[in-house]
């Protein structure tokens, strides 16, 4: 990893590659909606419960949903402080990036 990238763009990286499947994008918007069990993912994505669980393994890991046990049900929910993360990093990019002209170069050069 290059030595140019701080702690937080290295955990930026793990939200990026999390959101870059589809299927995950879906979880993540019926999760805005309220927490949900496994197998009401399941039923509402139609996908299997084993290919779903490893996207939220995903997911989790990037810490963009929580889970917690009730029996032998497991609900996830998103976990809003990491998307506020998020939403502060990339809006550090318009806050701070200088506004750069078109063209940087003479015609004649």
């Amino acid at each position: 990893m290059s030595t140019v990238l701080t702690s937080t763009a290295v955990d930026m990286i793990a939200i990026f590659k999390a959101l870059s499947e589809p299927l995950r994008v879906e979880v993540i918007e019926l999760l805005r909606e309220k927490e949900m069990c496994v197998c009401d993912l399941c039923d509402r994505l139609n996908v299997a419960q084993s290919k779903l669980s490893f996207h939220l393994k995903t997911l989790k890991q990037a810490g963009l949903v929580r889970s917690r046990q009730e029996g032998r049900w497991i609900y996830y929910r998103l976990n809003l402080s990491r998307l506020v993360e998020l939403e502060e990093y990339l809006s550090d990019f318009r806050r701070y990036s200088p506004r750069l002209p078109a063209r940087t170069c003479s015609p004649d050069e």
